[in-house]
């Protein structure tokens, strides 16, 4: 297709997508801006649905062209962008996986709480379980973020705003006897208020509480990938389960957003729905 102030190297720089959008174009006939219109478009769109294309492809398509579009009126190119007219399918969101209440078992099973390693470990998966926070924000902790007593954390999450984490009991006590009993075998002669330490008595990085958590998943047998991130769904998940009110599960989080917490809610709906299917007498499954 021949473009206005357009070449067509710099088509080629939006992508293969739109490169095989313009062929189209030029074997239906189509060869300037002025031959577009959405019709066209749309029976492109239906051509990639019909041989086979997921939705995701398909949106992700649209999307390129919106932008290759807004080059175009940018450059004075075109009058105004086609392709914004043009919807792109909705994508559902793919459900959070979790660990159930089984496997959060063996996880905890694994540290070895007879030495200061173990002590940390365990300390670091309760807490990431009891409390949701990220990891970053876990790996951030310094002592005088915690009381034990109230069982709270302080942290400070995305945008540098602090918010309030919560622990219960188990945690509190896993977190008290690394604190008691095995940070201080791991300080070395620098101080540091860092509540998590490495073998060198610094600060544990976020990539090393990845680590540790994956290599407890590994050890503990779970058939997922075990990190930071899937503690945090799982507390969210569990929460919700539990009855939990999605709003204070959204400020635990520390989701600026309703909308990042609600898709725990849609694990929690597909599973009473699982659950009235097997149990209720008059459901489908029981027709």
């Amino acid at each position: 297709m021949e473009q206005e102030n357009a070449s067509k190297y710099t088509v080629k720089n939006y992508g293969t997508d739109i490169a095989q959008f313009l062929d189209y174009c030029t074997d239906q006939g189509a060869t300037t801006l002025a031959d577009l219109d959405r019709d066209l478009v749309r029976t492109h769109i239906e051509i990639l649905d019909e041989t086979g294309h997921v939705r995701a492809s398909i949106a992700r398509r649209i999307f390129e062209l919106r932008a290759f579009g807004d080059f175009l009126v940018r450059h004075q190119a075109w009058s105004q962008n086609l392709f914004r007219r043009i919807y792109a399918p909705r994508v559902p969101r793919k459900l959070p996986r979790y660990l159930t209440g089984e496997e959060i078992g063996q996880l905890l099973a694994v540290p070895d709480t007879s030495t200061p390693k173990g002590l940390r470990d365990r300390a670091i998966i309760e807490v990431l379980y009891a409390s949701g926070v990220r990891v970053s924000e876990l790996a951030s902790l310094d002592l005088n973020d915690v009381d034990l007593d109230m069982g709270e954390l302080r942290v400070i999450g995305k945008g540098n705003k602090e918010r309030l984490a919560l622990l219960g009991q188990p945690a509190i006590a896993a977190l008290k006897a690394y604190i008691d009993r095995g940070r201080p075998d791991q300080l070395d002669k620098h101080a540091t208020r860092a509540i998590f330490l490495n073998r060198f008595g610094q600060r544990l990085s976020s990539r090393s509480v990845g680590t540790i958590v994956r290599k407890a998943g590994n050890a503990a047998g779970i058939d997922k990938t075990v990190t930071p991130h899937l503690l945090r769904h799982t507390f969210a998940t569990h929460m919700l389960n539990g009855g939990a009110d999605l709003r204070v599960v959204q400020e635990l989080l520390g989701h600026d957003s309703i909308a990042s917490t609600q898709i725990y809610a849609s694990i929690t709906q597909r599973r009473a729905r699982e659950i009235y299917l097997r149990a209720h007498p008059r459901s489908p499954e029981h027709e």
